[in-house]
Parts: structure tokens; C-alpha cells; sequence
């Protein structure tokens, strides 16, 4: 449970963590709530609902709205659903300005800045079929509550928050609801999203372009913004596949949720005049190729910010991002 605090934090300041590809995907939700005077920006009430880390819509109590946060997402976006969703979270919301207030009274608190967060969903393979639910409760950056999903129970660590655990384990009808949604229907949403995204990403066609930063370095071939994550970067040279000094780099993910590669060709300069180097990309059973004068350089200020551009991908390719379709409302009164 220490990594519930880690990803509190992170929540509050909207500074996002690396995703790292897998089999395996999560589909999150957090709510924040701040109870006191807060730092100018930072809303009192905050939803966010993660996708594998990246953020699909977003709502808070100062702009109250849902906002869909992924183009793929703004499809299902439309209609009255979207209208209900907005207004479960507002009930949320309000739900957890009670919470907190309770919080307070459990903690003997009477003033000063306090939080509250929740952070439940689901996570699933693709490839074994295993799946699992969490649901985690924090007051102020510390663990409050969480439910044990083996023993279907809540536990908690802090003398404050038995109250709550006893009132929570004694609804059995609630428990029995929570675990039909996080083995079912919290995969299933999870499942949907992964297919409307799949759907959306496929449209688009790799990015191919050749990269070096002077002429003694290595040519780079840079593929991105492809999907799924199979690709083959292949070099020609004269039209015969040449795979000796060639490095090819770890696949990696872009914030959108596409992928990039790169595979360098550290040749002489001589041999680019003699001979006929071709970087061959094949995706989803299309091909594209590049040549030897279409490589963009820092020699040319007209290709320096492509190289940039490039540079500037692969670093926000770490920097992943937040909110839900299906709202669990919990209750901390007692």
C-alpha cells in the first residue's frame, strides 16, 4: 500500500508516471477532495479515469464538466449518457465533502488543509485472462482504507478508520455488489475502451523519418505514432537487406497511446555516396521507405527542429497521463 501514497501525490500536482507497455492494462479512477483554503488552480473536487496510465476524461468542481480527454473518447461522449456521468460525479462530489468533514471529526481535526482520495478500478491481461480489482481510500497522503479482494472484507491500519471498516463489512449486500463489478463489469468497460481506442489508433499511418545530428553520426531511422506495437524496420543497402552495424532501440510508447522505434545505422560518410541505403518500415501490411536525401539534420537549420521534434517525442513518450465511466459512490458516515 506505500505505492497509494506515491500515486496521491502524484494526482494532486497533475505530474504523471511512466507507462511501460505490457500485456497487462488498467483502467483507474481517483477522486480528490480538498477540504480548506487550496493552492490557486487546484480544485476542491477533482475525477480523473485513467487507461493505461493516460488520461481519457477529466471533470473538477470548478469547471463542472466531464471533459473527454482522448479523441477516441469524445465519440462516446456524445449523447445523455455523457450528461449522466457528469451529474453522478457531481452527487460524488458531494458525497465527499461529507466524507472529509467526517474525516476530520475521526482524526480530531477542526481546521487546516486536508485530503481525501479514492482510487478504485481494475486491471486485466489480455494474454493469461487474469484479472483483479483494488479499491483504496487515503486521508491526508496517508492509507485510510482498502478492500481486500481475496477475503471480499475492507481492512484498514489506522484506529480511526475501524468505524468505518465495521459500518462497510456489515453491508453484505454492498460487498456482494462490489465484487460482481470489479470481476465483471469493471473489465468489461475496461475491454470497451481498449477496443474504441484500437479502432481509433489504427487509422493512423507510422511516421517514418531519417535523423542525424551531423555527418560522422549515426542515421536514425525514427518510427512513431504507429498502432498496434508490431513493426519490422528493416535497412537496404542496394536493395539487399543489411543488418551489420545496425542498433535497434527498445520499443516505446507515446503519450496518445501509439508507439515509436528507432533503428541507427552507424556507417562512413563514404559509404552513403557509394552505395544505396533505403530504411524500410512494414505495419499492418504497408510499407514505407526513406532515403538517403530525405535525412534531416542539425546542419540545416530547415531540418534542426525536425531532429528537435524527434528528441522532443521520445522524452514525452515517458510522460503519461486521468477519470469514469462507472462511479462507485462510498459513504464514510456512520
Amino acid at each position: 500500500m506505500n505505492g497509494f501514497l506515491s500515486k496521491m501525490k502524484l494526482i494532486i500536482f497533475f505530474i504523471y508516471v511512466p507507462f511501460v507497455y505490457s500485456a497487462s492494462h488498467a483502467f483507474i479512477t481517483t477522486y480528490t477532495e480538498i477540504n480548506g483554503q487550496t493552492i490557486a488552480g487546484i480544485p476542491e473536487f477533482s475525477a480523473v479515469t485513467t487507461l493505461d496510465g493516460r488520461q481519457i476524461d477529466y471533470y473538477d468542481s470548478e469547471i463542472k464538466m466531464l471533459i473527454p480527454k482522448q479523441d477516441w473518447m469524445k465519440k462516446f461522449a456524445s449523447g445523455d449518457r455523457w450528461k449522466e456521468y457528469t451529474e453522478i460525479r457531481e452527487r460524488v462530489q458531494q458525497t465527499n465533502k461529507i466524507n472529509i468533514t467526517v474525516l476530520m471529526q475521526q482524526f480530531n481535526q477542526t481546521h487546516g488543509v486536508h485530503t481525501y482520495q479514492r482510487m478504485y478500478g481494475c486491471e486485466w491481461d489480455n494474454e493469461t485472462g487474469y484479472s483483479r480489482g483494488f479499491d483504496q481510500h487515503g486521508y491526508d497522503g496517508q492509507d485510510f482504507i482498502l478492500l481486500d479482494m481475496k477475503q471480499l472484507r475492507y481492512i484498514t491500519a489506522v484506529q480511526q478508520g475501524v468505524i468505518t471498516m465495521n459500518k462497510w463489512n456489515n453491508d453484505t449486500a454492498q460487498l456482494e455488489f462490489l465484487k460482481q463489478y470489479y470481476q465483471h463489469e469493471c473489465v468489461n468497460w475496461l475491454k470497451h475502451f481498449l477496443m474504441l481506442r484500437k479502432v481509433d489508433l489504427e487509422r493512423i499511418a507510422p511516421e517514418v523519418s531519417l535523423l542525424q545530428k551531423d555527418p560522422s553520426s549515426p542515421v536514425v531511422c525514427h518510427v512513431t505514432s504507429f498502432y498496434p506495437s508490431a513493426v519490422t524496420i528493416t535497412w537496404l543497402k542496394n536493395g539487399q537487406d543489411h543488418d551489420e552495424d545496425v542498433d535497434l532501440g527498445e520499443l516505446l510508447p507515446n503519450v496518445d497511446g501509439t508507439f515509436q522505434r528507432t533503428s541507427s545505422l552507424n556507417i562512413p560518410p563514404d559509404e552513403w555516396k557509394k552505395n544505396q541505403f533505403v530504411c524500410e518500415v512494414q505495419h499492418q501490411g504497408r510499407t514505407f521507405r526513406k532515403t538517403a536525401d530525405e535525412i534531416k539534420s542539425n546542419n540545416k537549420s530547415v531540418h534542426c527542429c525536425g531532429f528537435i521534434e524527434a528528441v522532443i517525442r521520445l522524452v514525452l513518450s515517458v510522460l503519461v497521463g486521468v477519470a469514469t465511466v462507472i462511479i462507485l459512490v462510498c459513504d464514510i458516515t456512520s
